[in-house]
Protein backbone atom coordinates (compact mmCIF):
# COMPACT_ATOMS: atom_id res chain seq x y z
CA UNK A 1 0.00 0.00 0.00
CA UNK A 2 2.69 2.48 0.98
CA UNK A 3 4.55 1.73 -2.23
CA UNK A 4 1.56 2.83 -4.32
CA UNK A 5 0.98 5.92 -2.15
CA UNK A 6 4.58 6.98 -2.64
CA UNK A 7 4.22 6.61 -6.42
CA UNK A 8 1.24 8.96 -6.35
CA UNK A 9 3.28 11.64 -4.64
CA UNK A 10 6.12 11.67 -7.14
CA UNK A 11 6.40 14.92 -9.11
CA UNK A 12 5.40 14.95 -12.76
CA UNK A 13 8.18 13.71 -15.03
CA UNK A 14 7.43 13.35 -18.78
CA UNK A 15 10.27 10.83 -19.04
CA UNK A 16 8.55 8.62 -16.42
CA UNK A 17 4.79 9.20 -16.74
CA UNK A 18 2.53 7.63 -14.13
CA UNK A 19 -0.58 5.80 -15.27
CA UNK A 20 -3.22 3.67 -13.60
CA UNK A 21 -4.62 0.64 -15.40
CA UNK A 22 -7.79 -1.27 -14.57
CA UNK A 23 -10.52 -3.19 -16.34
CA UNK A 24 -14.22 -3.94 -16.05
CA UNK A 25 -16.82 -5.91 -17.97
CA UNK A 26 -19.99 -4.60 -19.59
CA UNK A 27 -22.97 -6.80 -20.38
CA UNK A 28 -24.47 -6.07 -23.79
CA UNK A 29 -28.26 -5.89 -23.68
CA UNK A 30 -30.73 -5.45 -26.52
CA UNK A 31 -34.36 -4.35 -26.45
CA UNK A 32 -37.22 -6.79 -26.97
CA UNK A 33 -39.66 -3.91 -27.59
CA UNK A 34 -39.08 -0.44 -28.98
CA UNK A 35 -38.58 2.01 -26.06
CA UNK A 36 -40.96 4.95 -25.73
CA UNK A 37 -39.10 8.19 -26.51
CA UNK A 38 -38.40 11.07 -24.17
CA UNK A 39 -41.35 13.49 -23.99
CA UNK A 40 -41.94 16.76 -22.10
CA UNK A 41 -42.49 15.79 -18.48
CA UNK A 42 -41.85 12.10 -19.16
CA UNK A 43 -38.56 10.18 -19.14
CA UNK A 44 -37.58 7.66 -21.79
CA UNK A 45 -39.35 4.39 -21.01
CA UNK A 46 -38.16 0.87 -21.80
CA UNK A 47 -39.55 -2.58 -21.20
CA UNK A 48 -38.14 -4.58 -18.30
CA UNK A 49 -37.39 -7.50 -20.63
CA UNK A 50 -34.16 -7.49 -22.62
CA UNK A 51 -31.96 -9.75 -24.75
CA UNK A 52 -28.48 -10.76 -23.66
CA UNK A 53 -25.84 -10.20 -26.34
CA UNK A 54 -22.75 -11.30 -24.42
CA UNK A 55 -20.17 -9.17 -22.63
CA UNK A 56 -17.22 -6.96 -23.50
CA UNK A 57 -14.17 -5.91 -21.51
CA UNK A 58 -13.10 -2.32 -20.91
CA UNK A 59 -9.47 -1.41 -20.21
CA UNK A 60 -9.17 1.97 -18.47
CA UNK A 61 -5.86 3.81 -18.80
CA UNK A 62 -5.78 6.92 -16.60
CA UNK A 63 -2.97 9.44 -16.25
CA UNK A 64 -3.87 11.31 -13.03
CA UNK A 65 -1.24 14.05 -13.40
CA UNK A 66 -2.32 15.13 -16.88
CA UNK A 67 -6.03 14.38 -16.52
CA UNK A 68 -6.01 12.14 -19.59
CA UNK A 69 -7.70 8.78 -19.93
CA UNK A 70 -8.13 6.21 -22.69
CA UNK A 71 -10.62 3.36 -22.78
CA UNK A 72 -10.10 0.31 -24.96
CA UNK A 73 -12.90 -2.17 -25.65
CA UNK A 74 -11.87 -5.82 -26.04
CA UNK A 75 -13.73 -9.09 -26.34
CA UNK A 76 -11.92 -10.65 -23.37
CA UNK A 77 -9.68 -9.86 -20.41
CA UNK A 78 -7.07 -12.57 -20.93
CA UNK A 79 -3.30 -12.25 -20.58
CA UNK A 80 -2.89 -11.69 -24.31
CA UNK A 81 -5.29 -8.74 -24.17
CA UNK A 82 -3.31 -7.20 -21.30
CA UNK A 83 -0.08 -7.71 -23.24
CA UNK A 84 -1.52 -5.88 -26.26
CA UNK A 85 -2.60 -3.04 -23.99
CA UNK A 86 0.86 -2.77 -22.43
CA UNK A 87 2.49 -2.58 -25.86
CA UNK A 88 0.10 0.19 -26.89
CA UNK A 89 0.93 2.10 -23.71
CA UNK A 90 4.66 2.18 -24.40
CA UNK A 91 4.51 2.52 -28.20
CA UNK A 92 1.37 4.62 -28.80
CA UNK A 93 0.49 6.50 -25.61
CA UNK A 94 4.03 7.25 -24.39
CA UNK A 95 6.51 6.59 -27.21
CA UNK A 96 8.97 9.22 -25.93
CA UNK A 97 9.01 8.05 -22.31
CA UNK A 98 12.04 6.25 -20.91
CA UNK A 99 9.89 4.23 -18.51
CA UNK A 100 6.13 4.15 -17.95
CA UNK A 101 5.17 3.74 -14.28
CA UNK A 102 1.98 1.66 -14.02
CA UNK A 103 -0.26 1.06 -11.02
CA UNK A 104 -2.63 -1.91 -11.34
CA UNK A 105 -4.16 -4.58 -9.15
CA UNK A 106 -2.71 -8.04 -8.75
CA UNK A 107 -5.02 -10.17 -10.87
CA UNK A 108 -3.48 -13.40 -12.09
CA UNK A 109 -3.49 -12.00 -15.64
CA UNK A 110 -1.56 -8.88 -14.61
CA UNK A 111 1.99 -10.16 -14.99
CA UNK A 112 4.91 -9.35 -17.24
CA UNK A 113 4.81 -13.02 -18.16
CA UNK A 114 1.73 -12.16 -20.22
CA UNK A 115 4.06 -10.39 -22.66
CA UNK A 116 5.84 -13.67 -23.39
CA UNK A 117 2.54 -15.40 -24.10
CA UNK A 118 1.64 -12.76 -26.68
CA UNK A 119 4.95 -11.82 -28.33
CA UNK A 120 8.33 -13.20 -29.30
CA UNK A 121 10.86 -13.09 -26.42
CA UNK A 122 12.82 -10.15 -27.83
CA UNK A 123 9.66 -8.06 -28.23
CA UNK A 124 8.37 -9.06 -24.80
CA UNK A 125 11.67 -8.03 -23.18
CA UNK A 126 11.70 -4.71 -25.07
CA UNK A 127 8.28 -3.83 -23.68
CA UNK A 128 9.07 -5.09 -20.17
CA UNK A 129 12.19 -2.93 -19.96
CA UNK A 130 10.06 0.18 -20.46
CA UNK A 131 7.64 -0.65 -17.66
CA UNK A 132 7.81 -0.08 -13.92
CA UNK A 133 4.82 -1.83 -12.37
CA UNK A 134 3.42 -1.30 -8.87
CA UNK A 135 0.63 -3.59 -7.67
CA UNK A 136 -2.12 -2.63 -5.25
CA UNK A 137 -2.32 -5.07 -2.30
CA UNK A 138 -4.95 -7.76 -1.94
CA UNK A 139 -8.34 -6.16 -1.13
CA UNK A 140 -6.72 -2.80 -1.91
CA UNK A 141 -7.92 -2.16 -5.45
CA UNK A 142 -9.45 1.12 -4.17
CA UNK A 143 -5.88 2.45 -4.28
CA UNK A 144 -6.00 2.32 -8.08
CA UNK A 145 -7.27 5.64 -9.43
CA UNK A 146 -8.33 3.94 -12.67
CA UNK A 147 -11.02 2.24 -10.60
CA UNK A 148 -12.42 5.68 -9.78
CA UNK A 149 -12.54 6.53 -13.48
CA UNK A 150 -14.33 3.26 -14.23
CA UNK A 151 -16.91 4.20 -11.61
CA UNK A 152 -17.47 7.57 -13.29
CA UNK A 153 -17.74 5.85 -16.68
CA UNK A 154 -20.33 3.44 -15.29
CA UNK A 155 -22.46 6.26 -13.86
CA UNK A 156 -22.22 8.66 -16.77
CA UNK A 157 -22.21 6.30 -19.74
CA UNK A 158 -22.78 2.61 -19.07
CA UNK A 159 -26.06 2.66 -17.13
CA UNK A 160 -27.98 2.56 -20.37
CA UNK A 161 -28.65 -0.61 -22.33
CA UNK A 162 -26.00 -1.06 -24.99
CA UNK A 163 -26.82 -3.77 -27.56
CA UNK A 164 -23.52 -4.40 -29.37
CA UNK A 165 -19.79 -3.76 -29.43
CA UNK A 166 -19.96 -1.06 -32.10
CA UNK A 167 -22.39 1.01 -30.00
CA UNK A 168 -20.29 0.44 -26.89
CA UNK A 169 -17.15 1.68 -28.64
CA UNK A 170 -19.02 4.76 -29.91
CA UNK A 171 -20.53 5.63 -26.51
CA UNK A 172 -17.27 5.12 -24.62
CA UNK A 173 -15.30 7.19 -27.14
CA UNK A 174 -17.74 10.10 -26.76
CA UNK A 175 -17.48 9.93 -22.95
CA UNK A 176 -13.68 9.77 -23.13
CA UNK A 177 -13.49 12.79 -25.43
CA UNK A 178 -15.74 14.93 -23.22
CA UNK A 179 -13.88 14.04 -20.04
CA UNK A 180 -10.48 14.63 -21.60
CA UNK A 181 -11.55 17.99 -23.00
CA UNK A 182 -12.36 19.29 -19.52
CA UNK A 183 -9.17 17.74 -18.13
CA UNK A 184 -11.02 15.99 -15.29
CA UNK A 185 -8.58 14.91 -12.60
CA UNK A 186 -8.61 12.97 -9.35
CA UNK A 187 -7.44 14.96 -6.34
CA UNK A 188 -5.72 12.19 -4.40
CA UNK A 189 -5.12 13.26 -0.80
CA UNK A 190 -4.60 9.96 1.04
CA UNK A 191 -0.96 9.79 2.12
CA UNK A 192 1.35 7.28 3.76
CA UNK A 193 1.01 9.22 7.02
CA UNK A 194 -2.79 8.93 6.78
CA UNK A 195 -2.51 5.20 6.19
CA UNK A 196 -0.38 4.67 9.28
CA UNK A 197 -3.04 6.39 11.38
CA UNK A 198 -6.35 5.38 9.82
CA UNK A 199 -5.33 1.87 8.77
CA UNK A 200 -2.99 1.01 11.62
CA UNK A 201 -4.92 -2.23 12.20
CA UNK A 202 -3.46 -3.51 8.92
CA UNK A 203 0.13 -3.13 10.11
CA UNK A 204 1.81 -5.96 12.03
CA UNK A 205 2.23 -5.43 15.74
CA UNK A 206 5.79 -5.34 17.05
CA UNK A 207 4.70 -5.54 20.68
CA UNK A 208 6.03 -8.63 22.54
Amino acid sequence: MEEVLEVYHRPYDPRRPQVCLDEASKQLLGETREPLPLLPGLPRREDYEYERHGTSNLFMLFDPLSGRRRVKVTARRAKVDLAQMLREIVDVDYPEAEVVVIVMDNLNTHTLGALYEAFEPAEALRIARRLEIHYTPKHGSWLNMAEIELSVLARQCLRQRIPDVATLVEEVAAWEQRRNQVGARTEWRFTTEDARIKLRHLYPSLQP
